[in-house]
């Protein structure tokens, strides 16, 4: 078709619509209106857009979890949550890993928590997860972080990080285990923002049992004895958790923040138990008694800290002064009563160490901190950070012991610990399109002083020097997918807990003992990571390697009374002796997997799960090796008129340690929650483990010359119910310091993420 042919079509086309009357130009106008109307209707009806927003965030040194918004946060506590977390992992016994490790350090809003680090497991169970609004696991800490931790952090971001204007939040919860309340509240006036939140909880422990076998292999003697025994406890106890933050920005560039703290409880617990031994050679009775145990204690956690940021012209560059104080005060006593004790010829003496017991124990540690940040880009793809930082940390343990009302002042340990630790840091970053990096470099000073007040022990003096560099590389495959890679090194300081050099003879068949004379853990990882995150499907796998050649290992030993150094009146039996020391040889593979699917807007299918093999060593006699499955899944369904379903399950193969293994566990939840008022008043029912009211956990340690099995008998099924409501609007945040104190250098002991082993 010519250019001719074009113009006479348009010219005749013209001229049809010129003579057409009005009216009928007019209709035919207004029905193509009218279709393209109705065709638009329908179209908007046929296609709708649902925007579904991801639980799960990655970036090159870390994965972030929105909690809020994940509808199982108005029943559970954070503990529950942290099963769902990529990289984090729970067992049956509520025992946190990160990254495969269980040496991990916990903060709370980019803050750490020497508390929560301590004592994860307690403190994460009294939390409710309305109390937070996002979960940060940071695999591969840089240069500006202290240089402990093997494997990462948790930084628990709460409510109030992105909050402004008015709102406050009540909440309760009642279960067959307690009950519980917490509030929540921010205000703006002019530059001045402040929040607050408070929380307390009441646990009722229904009765527990437990038991213990041991028995004698390899060199029998009359000194040798086979035992089993038998306990049962109750108890009950509070916790509670609050915190105060403000902002005051006394220009653009200059913004002053403070932080208060605190956390607290207490707890109460008695219980009895039967030992009974007989003779491995002649399987006949040598020694049986029972005890009466009860016990109370006192725990808390309070620090306060102040921070003036310096901004300057330049977007992103920074200055900071930071100073945090922080104290620890904890509080023990405990009464063993012996009774019914009875004894064949020749163990009469050993019973007479079996006397009626009085524990009073206390510890405490004061600390300050001064640092000094500055981080500033340059060349528009670069960033440089560097800072100083000197903390003073005092720590004190006092242990007194009575037994028969008189003091036993050999058994008696008064200890100082302290602390002088002096770091520097440079870091430097780059961004280039779809390639990231880090590069780093710490050196920490580390002087220890200890003291020994009353007891045995003698006093020294250790200076440590490590220097610390850390590497991570990104890439950015597409819009949604990343590749990392990284190594990094991680170092830890035995703290009080292994240190204290305490003889806890209260139990004579199991003796416990810290050891003053431990160096300091190392560990090296690499680490290699895929994530795809988009609306409909996430994914995160990550494949690490790492190896540790002094880690701090509990050892149990079966020896004669008579070898262990300090003990009051020994007789020659066999006894377990428990200590620690650097002999751990430790190395670990583990691959974890993180997937969801949003498999329509209103159902989401997630699972979660670590393969791991491990292998350790001690360089002598001691080792042990083997695999071990964790897996976590679940589904969640929106329903019409703001109902809610969730259904969750987990399940755990036995754990590996260098002396033994624990058992397989498993577990099962459902909850429903009800939403009123656009959302404002939620009320959720939940039951967990509702088919069988007991579970049983099983752990073996053996040496070459015993073989000792203990169990554990608890109620592991629940009911609750929560209620939540929330008054006034929300519109923007309670500003705080980029840069702040980060203390997280302490190896801490006792329960969950920061003991002993470092896989």
């Amino acid at each position: 078709m010519n250019k001719k042919t074009i113009i006479t079509i348009l010219l005749a086309l013209v001229a049809i619509l010129t003579v057409l009357p009005l009216e009928t130009k007019a209709q035919t106008m207004a029905d193509s209106l009218r279709a393209d109307s109705i065709y638009k209707s329908m179209e908007l009806q046929g296609v709708e857009v649902v925007k579904q927003k991801s639980l799960v965030k990655s970036d090159i040194d870390k994965i972030t979890y929105d909690i809020e918004n994940d509808p199982d946060s108005k029943s559970n506590t954070v503990i529950e949550m942290l099963r769902k977390i990529p990289m984090v992992t729970v067992d049956g016994e509520d025992n946190i890993q990160v990254n495969g490790s269980s040496s991990f350090k916990i903060y709370v809003n980019n803050k750490p928590n020497q508390m929560m680090s301590n004592n994860p497991k307690e403190v994460l169970k009294s939390m409710p997860a309305t109390s937070i609004k996002k979960i940060e696991v940071i695999t591969n800490p840089g240069p500006k972080y202290d240089a402990e931790g093997v494997g990462g952090i948790l930084n628990i971001i709460t409510h109030g990080q992105h909050i402004e204007g008015y709102t406050a939040t009540f909440s309760g919860n009642v279960s067959n285990r307690g009950a519980g309340g917490s509030t929540y509240a921010t205000i703006k006036s002019g530059r001045l923002m402040m929040s607050g939140r408070y929380n307390y909880r009441y646990n009722n422990s229904p009765r527990s049992y437990s038991g213990s076998s041991r028995k004698t292999i390899g060199n029998i003697t009359v000194s040798s004895s086979d035992l089993e025994s038998e306990s049962s406890s109750k108890g009950h106890g509070y916790s509670q958790f609050g915190s105060f933050e403000a902002s005051y920005e006394i220009d653009t560039l200059r913004l002053l923040t403070a932080s208060f703290d605190l956390y607290g409880g207490g707890n109460k617990s008695n219980g009895d138990g039967t030992t009974i031994a007989t003779s491995p050679l002649t399987q006949t009775p040598l020694y049986r008694y029972t005890t009466d145990r009860h016990s109370k204690n006192n725990y808390g956690y309070i620090d306060g800290g102040i921070d003036y940021q310096r901004s300057f012209s330049v977007p992103e560059r920074l200055l900071t002064f930071s100073y945090k104080i922080e104290h620890e005060p904890d509080k023990s006593e405990s009464h063993t009563d012996y009774l019914d004790m009875q004894a064949a010829d020749g163990w009469e003496n050993f019973l007479q160490r079996l006397k009626n017991q009085y524990n009073d124990g206390s510890e405490r540690t004061m600390e300050h901190t001064f640092q000094i940040d500055y981080t500033t880009p340059f060349a528009k793809i670069h960033t440089l950070e560097t800072g100083l930082k000197y903390i003073l940390r005092n720590n004190s343990s006092e242990n007194d012991r009575y037994e028969e009302d008189i003091f036993d002042q050999d058994h008696s340990s008064h200890y100082k610990h302290c602390n002088n630790i002096f770091a520097a840091y440079l870091g430097y970053g780059l961004k280039l399109k779809k390639l990231s990096g880090r590069l780093g470099l710490r050196y920490e000073h580390t002087l220890q002083d200890v003291e020994y007040k009353l007891g045995r022990g003698d006093d020294f003096k250790r200076h440590f020097n490590d220097f610390v560099p850390s590497a991570s590389i990104g890439y950015k495959l597409t819009q949604t997918s990343n590749l990392r890679l990284g190594y990094d090194m991680r170092i830890y300081r035995p703290g009080i807990w292994y240190l204290n050099p305490y003889l806890d003879d209260s139990t004579p068949t199991n003796i416990y003992q810290g050891n003053s004379h431990l160096d300091s853990e190392k560990s090296h990882s690499l680490n290699l990571s895929y994530s795809n995150f988009t609306p409909k499907f996430n994914i995160n796998l990550a494949l690490r390697y790492s190896f540790t050649n002094n880690s701090i290992e509990d050892v149990v030993r079966m020896m004669p009374d008579t070898q262990i150094p300090g003990l009051k009146n020994p007789t020659g039996k066999d006894v377990l002796y428990t200590t620690y020391e650097n002999i751990g040889r430790r190395q670990g593979i583990n691959l974890n997997t993180y997937i969801n699917w949003n498999a329509t807007k209103n159902t989401r299918i997630y699972v979660n799960g670590r393969l791991s093999y491990i292998d350790m060593d001690d360089g002598g006699t001691l080792s042990n090796h083997g695999w071990n499955l964790f897996m976590y899944g679940g589904a969640q369904q929106t329903l019409p008129k703001d109902w809610q379903l969730s259904l969750n399950f987990y399940g755990i193969t036995p754990s590996v340690n260098l002396q033994g293994r624990g058992s397989s566990y498993s577990d099962y939840s459902v909850s429903i929650q009800k939403s009123w008022l656009k959302k404002r008043l939620n009320l959720t029912l939940s039951a967990s483990n509702f088919l069988k009211k007991y579970k049983q956990y099983n752990y073996t340690t053996k040496d070459t010359f015993f073989h000792a099995d203990s169990w554990s008998k608890y109620v592991d099924q629940s009911f609750s119910l929560s209620i939540s409501y929330r008054i006034g609007e929300l519109s923007a945040s309670v500003k705080k310091a980029e840069r702040s104190i980060s203390n997280d250098d302490v190896k801490g002991g006792g329960s969950g993420g920061s003991s002993g082993s470092s896989e």
